[in-house]
Protein backbone atom coordinates (compact mmCIF):
# COMPACT_ATOMS: atom_id res chain seq x y z
CA UNK A 1 0.00 0.00 0.00
CA UNK A 2 1.28 3.47 -0.88
CA UNK A 3 2.09 5.51 2.20
CA UNK A 4 -0.04 8.63 2.73
CA UNK A 5 1.49 12.10 2.52
CA UNK A 6 1.33 12.60 6.28
CA UNK A 7 2.50 9.05 6.94
CA UNK A 8 5.46 9.71 4.68
CA UNK A 9 6.28 12.84 6.63
CA UNK A 10 6.06 10.93 9.92
CA UNK A 11 8.48 8.34 8.59
CA UNK A 12 10.78 11.15 7.44
CA UNK A 13 10.74 12.82 10.86
CA UNK A 14 11.31 9.61 12.81
CA UNK A 15 13.81 8.07 10.41
CA UNK A 16 15.58 10.50 8.10
CA UNK A 17 15.70 13.28 10.69
CA UNK A 18 16.40 10.77 13.50
CA UNK A 19 13.83 12.12 15.94
CA UNK A 20 12.60 8.76 17.23
CA UNK A 21 15.05 8.77 20.13
CA UNK A 22 14.14 12.29 21.19
CA UNK A 23 10.41 11.62 20.99
CA UNK A 24 10.84 8.57 23.24
CA UNK A 25 12.92 10.51 25.79
CA UNK A 26 12.07 14.22 25.44
CA UNK A 27 12.69 15.28 29.05
CA UNK A 28 9.22 14.51 30.38
CA UNK A 29 8.93 15.84 33.92
CA UNK A 30 5.64 14.15 34.81
CA UNK A 31 6.00 11.86 37.82
CA UNK A 32 3.44 9.22 36.95
CA UNK A 33 2.64 9.56 33.22
CA UNK A 34 -0.27 7.52 31.94
CA UNK A 35 0.06 8.61 28.33
CA UNK A 36 3.45 8.19 26.62
CA UNK A 37 5.32 11.44 26.06
CA UNK A 38 5.90 10.34 22.47
CA UNK A 39 2.17 10.44 21.71
CA UNK A 40 1.69 13.83 23.33
CA UNK A 41 4.72 15.47 21.75
CA UNK A 42 4.10 14.01 18.29
CA UNK A 43 0.46 15.14 18.49
CA UNK A 44 1.56 18.70 19.27
CA UNK A 45 4.00 18.66 16.36
CA UNK A 46 1.36 17.15 14.06
CA UNK A 47 -1.01 19.93 15.06
CA UNK A 48 1.63 22.47 14.05
CA UNK A 49 2.19 20.76 10.70
CA UNK A 50 -1.56 20.75 10.02
CA UNK A 51 -1.85 24.38 11.20
CA UNK A 52 -4.17 23.30 14.00
CA UNK A 53 -1.80 24.14 16.87
CA UNK A 54 -4.14 24.95 19.77
CA UNK A 55 -4.54 22.36 22.50
CA UNK A 56 -8.28 22.20 21.79
CA UNK A 57 -7.58 21.50 18.11
CA UNK A 58 -5.06 18.77 18.93
CA UNK A 59 -7.59 17.19 21.29
CA UNK A 60 -10.13 17.19 18.47
CA UNK A 61 -7.61 15.55 16.12
CA UNK A 62 -6.70 12.70 18.46
CA UNK A 63 -10.34 12.07 19.35
CA UNK A 64 -11.32 11.90 15.68
CA UNK A 65 -11.13 8.96 13.29
CA UNK A 66 -7.85 10.44 12.00
CA UNK A 67 -5.96 9.50 15.19
CA UNK A 68 -4.46 6.26 13.86
CA UNK A 69 -3.50 7.93 10.58
CA UNK A 70 -1.65 10.54 12.63
CA UNK A 71 0.32 7.76 14.33
CA UNK A 72 -1.05 8.36 17.84
CA UNK A 73 -1.88 5.36 20.02
CA UNK A 74 -4.67 6.82 22.18
CA UNK A 75 -6.76 9.91 22.71
CA UNK A 76 -6.51 12.54 25.47
CA UNK A 77 -7.79 15.98 26.40
CA UNK A 78 -6.37 19.47 26.11
CA UNK A 79 -5.72 19.61 29.86
CA UNK A 80 -3.32 16.69 29.45
CA UNK A 81 -1.34 18.72 26.93
CA UNK A 82 -1.23 21.72 29.26
CA UNK A 83 0.02 19.56 32.14
CA UNK A 84 2.59 17.92 29.85
CA UNK A 85 4.02 21.13 28.38
CA UNK A 86 4.36 22.69 31.85
CA UNK A 87 6.72 19.85 32.76
CA UNK A 88 8.50 19.23 29.48
CA UNK A 89 12.16 20.28 29.53
CA UNK A 90 13.19 22.82 26.90
CA UNK A 91 16.88 21.84 26.78
CA UNK A 92 16.37 18.44 25.07
CA UNK A 93 14.01 20.02 22.53
CA UNK A 94 16.55 22.72 21.74
CA UNK A 95 19.26 20.11 21.31
CA UNK A 96 17.03 17.94 19.08
CA UNK A 97 16.05 20.89 16.88
CA UNK A 98 19.65 22.01 16.50
CA UNK A 99 20.53 18.40 15.71
CA UNK A 100 18.06 18.45 12.81
CA UNK A 101 19.74 21.56 11.40
CA UNK A 102 23.23 20.15 11.94
CA UNK A 103 22.26 16.90 10.21
CA UNK A 104 20.74 18.87 7.33
CA UNK A 105 24.12 20.47 6.66
CA UNK A 106 25.83 17.10 6.82
CA UNK A 107 23.31 15.79 4.29
CA UNK A 108 24.16 18.60 1.83
CA UNK A 109 21.01 20.67 2.36
CA UNK A 110 23.14 23.83 2.02
CA UNK A 111 25.42 22.64 -0.77
CA UNK A 112 24.23 25.34 -3.18
CA UNK A 113 25.62 28.08 -0.95
CA UNK A 114 29.24 29.01 -0.42
CA UNK A 115 28.52 30.84 2.84
CA UNK A 116 26.16 29.90 5.66
CA UNK A 117 24.95 32.56 8.07
CA UNK A 118 23.64 32.57 11.61
CA UNK A 119 20.96 35.23 12.08
CA UNK A 120 20.03 36.60 15.49
CA UNK A 121 16.84 38.62 15.79
CA UNK A 122 15.23 41.02 18.23
CA UNK A 123 12.42 38.50 18.76
CA UNK A 124 14.99 36.32 20.55
CA UNK A 125 15.23 33.80 17.71
CA UNK A 126 18.14 32.20 15.88
CA UNK A 127 18.16 30.69 12.40
CA UNK A 128 20.51 29.32 9.81
CA UNK A 129 20.28 31.63 6.76
CA UNK A 130 21.93 32.63 3.52
CA UNK A 131 21.71 29.28 1.75
CA UNK A 132 18.28 29.58 0.15
CA UNK A 133 16.82 27.70 3.10
CA UNK A 134 16.00 29.54 6.33
CA UNK A 135 15.92 27.13 9.29
CA UNK A 136 14.94 28.59 12.70
CA UNK A 137 16.21 26.42 15.53
CA UNK A 138 16.17 28.23 18.87
CA UNK A 139 14.63 31.05 20.86
CA UNK A 140 15.68 32.85 24.02
CA UNK A 141 12.90 34.85 25.69
CA UNK A 142 13.71 37.75 27.94
CA UNK A 143 11.65 39.71 30.44
CA UNK A 144 11.89 42.60 32.92
CA UNK A 145 15.45 43.26 34.03
CA UNK A 146 16.84 41.52 30.95
CA UNK A 147 17.39 42.86 27.43
CA UNK A 148 17.48 41.77 23.82
CA UNK A 149 21.25 41.99 23.57
CA UNK A 150 21.95 39.86 26.63
CA UNK A 151 19.36 37.29 25.50
CA UNK A 152 20.98 37.11 22.06
CA UNK A 153 24.42 36.65 23.61
CA UNK A 154 23.12 33.62 25.50
CA UNK A 155 21.43 32.40 22.35
CA UNK A 156 24.62 32.81 20.32
CA UNK A 157 26.73 30.82 22.77
CA UNK A 158 24.15 28.04 22.97
CA UNK A 159 23.84 27.91 19.18
CA UNK A 160 27.57 27.38 18.78
CA UNK A 161 27.49 24.73 21.48
CA UNK A 162 24.76 22.82 19.66
CA UNK A 163 25.80 23.37 16.05
CA UNK A 164 29.56 23.58 16.40
CA UNK A 165 31.85 26.49 15.59
CA UNK A 166 32.24 25.41 11.98
CA UNK A 167 28.55 25.29 11.13
CA UNK A 168 28.31 28.95 10.04
CA UNK A 169 30.70 31.37 8.36
CA UNK A 170 29.18 34.62 9.57
CA UNK A 171 26.68 36.17 11.97
CA UNK A 172 24.19 38.70 10.59
CA UNK A 173 22.48 41.08 13.00
CA UNK A 174 20.64 44.38 13.32
CA UNK A 175 22.30 47.64 14.33
CA UNK A 176 21.72 47.09 18.06
CA UNK A 177 24.43 44.42 18.01
CA UNK A 178 27.04 46.68 16.38
CA UNK A 179 28.77 47.15 19.73
CA UNK A 180 32.38 46.27 20.39
CA UNK A 181 31.81 43.60 23.09
CA UNK A 182 29.41 41.62 20.91
CA UNK A 183 31.54 41.98 17.76
CA UNK A 184 34.60 40.84 19.71
CA UNK A 185 32.73 37.83 21.10
CA UNK A 186 31.73 36.72 17.62
CA UNK A 187 35.30 37.15 16.39
CA UNK A 188 36.66 35.06 19.25
CA UNK A 189 34.69 32.14 17.85
CA UNK A 190 36.23 32.55 14.41
CA UNK A 191 33.12 34.01 12.73
CA UNK A 192 32.74 37.16 10.68
CA UNK A 193 30.05 39.76 11.35
CA UNK A 194 27.62 41.52 9.02
CA UNK A 195 25.76 44.17 11.03
CA UNK A 196 23.37 46.95 10.10
CA UNK A 197 24.98 50.38 10.41
CA UNK A 198 22.66 52.93 11.99
CA UNK A 199 22.85 56.21 13.87
CA UNK A 200 23.88 54.48 17.10
CA UNK A 201 27.39 54.74 15.58
CA UNK A 202 27.17 58.43 14.57
CA UNK A 203 30.82 58.99 13.65
CA UNK A 204 31.07 55.97 11.35
CA UNK A 205 27.63 56.64 9.88
CA UNK A 206 28.54 60.26 9.12
CA UNK A 207 31.82 59.24 7.50
CA UNK A 208 30.08 56.63 5.31
CA UNK A 209 27.43 59.09 4.18
CA UNK A 210 29.99 61.71 3.32
CA UNK A 211 31.98 59.18 1.32
CA UNK A 212 29.12 57.51 -0.58
CA UNK A 213 26.25 59.95 -1.01
CA UNK A 214 26.37 62.04 -4.13
CA UNK A 215 28.83 59.67 -5.84
CA UNK A 216 28.17 57.05 -8.54
CA UNK A 217 27.74 53.48 -7.28
CA UNK A 218 30.81 51.25 -7.38
CA UNK A 219 28.78 48.26 -8.56
CA UNK A 220 25.43 47.78 -10.27
CA UNK A 221 23.70 44.43 -10.84
CA UNK A 222 20.28 42.80 -11.05
CA UNK A 223 18.86 40.12 -8.75
CA UNK A 224 15.37 38.69 -9.29
CA UNK A 225 14.38 41.67 -11.46
CA UNK A 226 15.53 44.14 -8.79
CA UNK A 227 18.21 46.69 -9.64
CA UNK A 228 20.91 46.97 -6.99
CA UNK A 229 23.40 49.83 -6.71
CA UNK A 230 26.19 49.29 -4.21
CA UNK A 231 28.97 51.38 -2.67
CA UNK A 232 31.79 49.54 -0.90
CA UNK A 233 34.91 50.66 0.99
CA UNK A 234 37.06 48.75 3.49
CA UNK A 235 39.22 51.51 4.98
CA UNK A 236 36.97 53.22 7.53
CA UNK A 237 38.42 53.84 11.00
CA UNK A 238 37.06 51.70 13.85
CA UNK A 239 35.59 53.46 16.86
CA UNK A 240 37.62 53.66 20.06
CA UNK A 241 36.56 50.40 21.72
CA UNK A 242 36.59 48.24 18.58
CA UNK A 243 39.82 46.29 18.08
CA UNK A 244 39.46 45.88 14.29
CA UNK A 245 42.21 47.35 12.09
CA UNK A 246 39.66 48.85 9.70
CA UNK A 247 35.92 48.63 9.12
CA UNK A 248 34.36 47.75 5.80
CA UNK A 249 31.11 49.59 5.04
CA UNK A 250 28.67 48.96 2.21
CA UNK A 251 25.69 50.99 1.16
CA UNK A 252 23.10 49.48 -1.15
CA UNK A 253 20.10 50.93 -2.92
CA UNK A 254 17.65 48.31 -4.13
CA UNK A 255 15.01 49.38 -6.66
CA UNK A 256 12.22 46.85 -6.96
CA UNK A 257 10.20 46.18 -10.05
CA UNK A 258 7.27 48.21 -8.69
CA UNK A 259 9.52 51.24 -8.21
CA UNK A 260 9.90 51.07 -4.42
CA UNK A 261 13.41 51.75 -3.15
CA UNK A 262 15.12 50.14 -0.16
CA UNK A 263 18.41 51.60 1.06
CA UNK A 264 20.67 50.55 3.93
CA UNK A 265 24.22 50.73 5.30
CA UNK A 266 26.06 47.72 6.70
CA UNK A 267 29.42 47.18 8.40
CA UNK A 268 31.55 44.04 8.38
CA UNK A 269 34.99 42.63 8.97
CA UNK A 270 34.92 40.48 5.84
CA UNK A 271 37.94 41.23 3.68
CA UNK A 272 37.18 42.51 0.19
CA UNK A 273 39.48 39.88 -1.31
CA UNK A 274 37.52 37.11 0.42
CA UNK A 275 33.91 38.24 -0.11
CA UNK A 276 32.94 40.37 -3.08
CA UNK A 277 30.25 43.07 -3.06
CA UNK A 278 27.51 40.91 -4.54
CA UNK A 279 28.08 38.13 -2.00
CA UNK A 280 28.18 40.67 0.83
CA UNK A 281 24.88 42.13 -0.36
CA UNK A 282 23.38 38.63 -0.15
CA UNK A 283 24.67 38.23 3.39
CA UNK A 284 23.13 41.54 4.43
CA UNK A 285 19.78 40.62 2.88
CA UNK A 286 19.84 37.26 4.66
CA UNK A 287 19.15 39.24 7.84
CA UNK A 288 15.53 39.54 6.74
CA UNK A 289 15.05 35.79 6.33
CA UNK A 290 14.64 35.33 10.07
CA UNK A 291 11.92 37.98 10.12
CA UNK A 292 10.08 37.16 6.89
CA UNK A 293 10.50 33.39 6.88
CA UNK A 294 10.73 33.07 10.64
CA UNK A 295 8.56 35.41 12.66
CA UNK A 296 6.06 36.29 9.92
CA UNK A 297 5.49 32.66 8.88
CA UNK A 298 5.28 31.60 12.52
CA UNK A 299 2.67 34.26 13.21
CA UNK A 300 0.59 33.87 10.06
CA UNK A 301 0.77 30.09 9.55
CA UNK A 302 1.33 28.70 13.03
CA UNK A 303 -0.51 31.15 15.31
CA UNK A 304 2.67 32.07 17.20
CA UNK A 305 0.92 34.91 19.01
CA UNK A 306 -1.91 32.67 20.19
CA UNK A 307 -1.39 31.60 23.81
CA UNK A 308 -2.35 27.93 24.15
CA UNK A 309 -1.48 27.79 27.85
CA UNK A 310 -0.26 30.68 30.01
CA UNK A 311 2.38 28.82 32.00
CA UNK A 312 5.87 30.23 31.18
CA UNK A 313 7.31 26.77 30.46
CA UNK A 314 4.41 25.99 28.11
CA UNK A 315 4.93 29.26 26.25
CA UNK A 316 8.57 28.42 25.58
CA UNK A 317 7.73 24.88 24.48
CA UNK A 318 5.12 26.24 22.07
CA UNK A 319 7.62 28.65 20.51
CA UNK A 320 10.12 25.84 20.05
CA UNK A 321 7.43 23.60 18.53
CA UNK A 322 6.66 26.31 15.99
CA UNK A 323 10.34 26.39 15.02
CA UNK A 324 10.39 22.61 14.84
CA UNK A 325 7.45 22.67 12.44
CA UNK A 326 8.93 25.39 10.23
CA UNK A 327 12.30 23.66 9.96
CA UNK A 328 10.97 20.14 9.39
CA UNK A 329 8.41 21.36 6.86
CA UNK A 330 11.04 23.22 4.81
CA UNK A 331 13.53 20.38 4.82
CA UNK A 332 10.81 17.88 3.86
CA UNK A 333 9.20 20.06 1.21
CA UNK A 334 12.22 21.82 -0.34
CA UNK A 335 14.87 19.13 -0.04
CA UNK A 336 13.42 15.66 0.53
CA UNK A 337 10.42 15.89 -1.83
CA UNK A 338 12.37 17.90 -4.39
CA UNK A 339 14.92 15.20 -5.09
CA UNK A 340 15.44 14.48 -8.77
CA UNK A 341 13.40 16.64 -11.11
CA UNK A 342 10.41 17.23 -8.87
CA UNK A 343 9.35 20.85 -8.67
CA UNK A 344 9.27 22.45 -5.22
CA UNK A 345 5.86 22.47 -3.58
CA UNK A 346 4.42 25.63 -2.09
CA UNK A 347 3.76 25.39 1.63
CA UNK A 348 0.00 25.50 1.09
CA UNK A 349 0.23 22.62 -1.42
CA UNK A 350 1.96 20.41 1.13
CA UNK A 351 -0.59 21.33 3.79
CA UNK A 352 -3.39 20.42 1.40
CA UNK A 353 -1.76 17.05 0.70
CA UNK A 354 -1.47 16.35 4.40
CA UNK A 355 -5.10 17.14 5.07
CA UNK A 356 -6.41 15.21 2.06
CA UNK A 357 -4.31 12.17 2.87
CA UNK A 358 -5.67 12.04 6.42
CA UNK A 359 -9.23 12.43 5.14
CA UNK A 360 -8.69 9.62 2.62
CA UNK A 361 -7.39 7.23 5.28
CA UNK A 362 -10.42 7.70 7.53
CA UNK A 363 -13.07 7.83 4.79
CA UNK A 364 -15.59 4.94 4.97
CA UNK A 365 -15.39 2.21 2.35
CA UNK A 366 -18.08 2.96 -0.26
CA UNK A 367 -18.57 -0.76 -0.78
Amino acid sequence: MKRSAFGRFRRYAFGVRRLAGYLERPGDGRRQPRIPARDLLWSLLAGQMLREPSHHAVEALVRSSARRALGVARDFGDDTLSYFTERLAAAPMRAALAGVVRLAKRNKAFERARWIGLALDGTGAAAGVGAGLSLPFDVEPYGPGDCELHASERLFERALGHLGRRFADYVVVDGLYAQAPFLHRVGEHGLRVVARLKDNLPTLMKAARQRFEGTPPHHTFEIDEDRVELWDADDFDPWETLDWVTVRVVRYRQTRRDGTVCEAYWLTNWATARVGPRALYGMAKSRWEIENQGFNDAKNRHALEHVHHHHPASLLINWLLVMFALTLERLFRLRYLRRGRHRPLAAIELLRRFRLSLAAEVAPDPG
